[in-house]
């Protein structure tokens, strides 16, 4: 599977959709779609689909840490959506879900957001 890199808005939340490998070689390819959806458009409020996603390596791990923070310096969020159980393992593992929430589907990460906005 290729890597790719896919987004829409939902109910005020933008939906990022990642499918393929995230490792060393894909990783500044992520940074480089999420920063674009951040800084071009507008995009503050970031449920991440990894249910797609093959692999996850501590360079891509890094990216995404990297972005919750520029997210959380803005007010914005970032949470994650549709992930499987190699993933979540590498969630639980580096003890990542102390500071993300994943969520089982798009319909309980919109009433979460809902829940805390304004």
């Amino acid at each position: 599977m290729d890597f790719a890199v896919e987004h829409r808005v939902e109910k005020g939340l933008t939906v990022v959709k990642i499918s393929g490998e995230i490792d060393v070689f894909t990783s500044p390819r992520l940074r480089e779609a999420l920063l674009d959806i951040i800084d071009n458009d507008g995009g503050l409020h970031l449920v991440v689909d990894l249910g797609e996603v093959t692999f996850l390596d501590s360079t891509g791990l890094g990216v995404l840490v990297g972005i919750y923070h520029r997210l959380r310096a803005r007010d914005g969020s970032m949470s994650f959506m549709g992930v499987n159980d190699r993933v979540r393992r590498v969630f639980h593992v580096t003890q990542l879900t102390k500071i993300f929430v994943l969520h089982h589907s798009l319909e309980d990460a919109i009433a979460a957001h809902e829940s805390t906005a304004p």
